[in-house]
């Protein structure tokens, strides 16, 4: 049986930007619904209650009972604004939901048992998640929260595609009808590679340069060199 995640809500009669700041400056965040064969209507949603359910992973995937007026409406959160720097919601809209008609949402991967794989046991091997969500069409009653990717069989080399993925009952895929092109890779387990260290190159004229340079102080001249004291000593 689903989770029932309520969100109560009122009516808003304010409407526009001054409205809206007002609002906010309550403890209220300004919002809107729509869909189905009802008008728009503006609504109005405690602050602190909606901000706590925006921390969890179902507030942007699941059906959700808007509690309006003491009405219960089914949506789907569509757009949700953020103030850039503070803890706070700005506006939210949601889609009322026709249990009739098929919707599409994006909703999130679960990985499981990825340590307990044969990949997953060996050292050097590195285990990319290519996408932790995807978008799934189906029946409001056949919406799932999340979909469960198993990973106990993941071997080195092994690539999962969306193709692979065990979808619920009456849950599909739309991109996988365009082609096999659109099979995009989901779990990757490859062999990591080992940076190895070159020994820098040297061009010949940089090492006859090396030659022929002047020795450090008190070492030892190279065979054939005639010291500094004798060379003084034929010119006298």
């Amino acid at each position: 049986m689903a989770t029932i995640h309520e969100i109560p809500a009122e009516t808003r009669k304010d409407e526009g930007k001054g409205a809206s700041r007002r609002l906010r400056t309550t403890g209220k965040v300004p919002a809107i619904v729509y869909g189905s064969t009802d008008a728009p209507a503006s609504i109005q949603l405690e602050h602190n209650t909606v901000w706590l359910a925006s921390q969890h992973e179902w507030f942007y995937s699941a059906i959700l009972d808007l509690k309006l007026d003491g009405k219960t409406q089914k949506v789907l959160l569509r757009d949700l604004q953020r103030h850039p720097f503070r803890a706070q919601l700005l506006h939210l809209d949601f889609q009322r939901v026709d249990e009739n008609k098929a919707i599409r949402i994006r909703v999130p991967l679960h990985f499981l048992n990825q340590e307990k794989s044969p990949a997953g046991k060996m050292a050097g091997i590195l285990i990319s998640h290519a996408l932790n969500d995807v978008e799934i069409s189906c029946l409001p009653k056949d919406l799932p929260e999340y979909i469960e990717v198993d990973l106990s069989e993941l071997k080195v080399g092994d690539i999962i595609h969306l193709s692979a993925l065990k979808l619920p009952n009456g849950v599909e895929i739309p991109e996988l009808r365009l082609g096999k092109e659109h099979d995009s890779a989901v779990v990757t387990a490859q062999e990591m590679k080992q940076e190895v260290e070159v020994a820098p190159v040297v061009a010949e004229g940089e090492a006859a340069a090396a030659a022929g340079a002047t020795p450090a102080a008190g070492a030892a001249p190279a065979a054939g060199a005639a010291p500094a004291a004798a060379k003084k000593d034929e010119k006298k």
